[in-house]
């Protein structure tokens, strides 16, 4: 990919930029103001390309990550590329969409999964602690339910905000998914009252655990 197709593609970016959209986004901790509608347009457009999604990454603009995470694959990436990925990445969306569309797919999602829960960072632990949740839903097999459960409940209620949100959303899929640990998932929710409070709009669940629970087993019918 030429350098001057890479600026032509920046540039691209640059005049999606609402500026009323940045200043909803900013307050969520994003810099950008892209529709991101337009944004997977123009990575559909783009279809896979590796050489490029690494080029994208490496400027350090928020859009053009993103763009990136959307065209790369994920496969090839390295477990310490990876790594050091998370740990620059500033803005919460690029963040999430790391972990849920490229770690999630990598062969190195366990490893990481493991060494990032551990880590003494809240932010970089918070991708541990969502890998975990998916875990709990797809492949529950050698986890250890009960310790996550002590866990979040010696830590959640003082976990900074990203941290308390990753912990609490793993709080509430295990009390979803495993009929066996949801009375005391409950239990833990309504004790520690993280995010009950929470504003939520109509017809949509709120996040405090017991509520999220109850609602989701509902639906479920279990």
């Amino acid at each position: 990919m030429s350098q001057t197709t890479v600026s032509e593609l920046m540039a691209e970016l640059a005049a999606l930029e609402n500026p009323k959209m940045r200043a909803v986004n900013e307050k969520h901790g994003d810099d950008h103001g892209v529709n991101l509608s337009k944004l997977r347009a123009i990575a559909k457009r783009l279809k896979t390309q590796q050489d490029l999604a690494r080029v994208l990454w490496a400027t350090d603009d928020t859009p053009a990550r993103l763009l990136a995470l959307l065209i790369c694959r994920p496969k090839e990436f390295g477990r310490d590329e990876l790594d050091a990925m998370l740990r620059e990445s500033r803005a919460p969306k690029v963040h999430d969409w790391l972990v849920g569309y490229v770690v999630k797919k990598s062969p190195h999602a366990e490893e990481l999964r493991v060494a990032w829960t551990a880590d003494p960072g809240p932010v970089v632990a918070s991708a541990g602690w969502a890998l975990t949740s998916e875990r709990v839903v797809k492949q529950p097999e050698g986890l250890d339910l009960p310790g996550l459960l002590d866990t979040i409940e010696a830590q959640m209620k003082d976990a900074p905000d990203r941290l308390q949100w990753a912990m609490n959303t793993c709080l509430a899929q295990i009390g979803i998914q495993h009929p066996g640990h949801r009375a005391r998932a409950i239990d833990i929710g309504e004790r520690l009252e993280v995010l009950k409070d929470y504003p939520t709009p109509p017809n949509c669940t709120s996040p405090f655990a017991p509520a999220w629970i109850s609602e989701m087993v509902r639906r479920q019918g279990a």
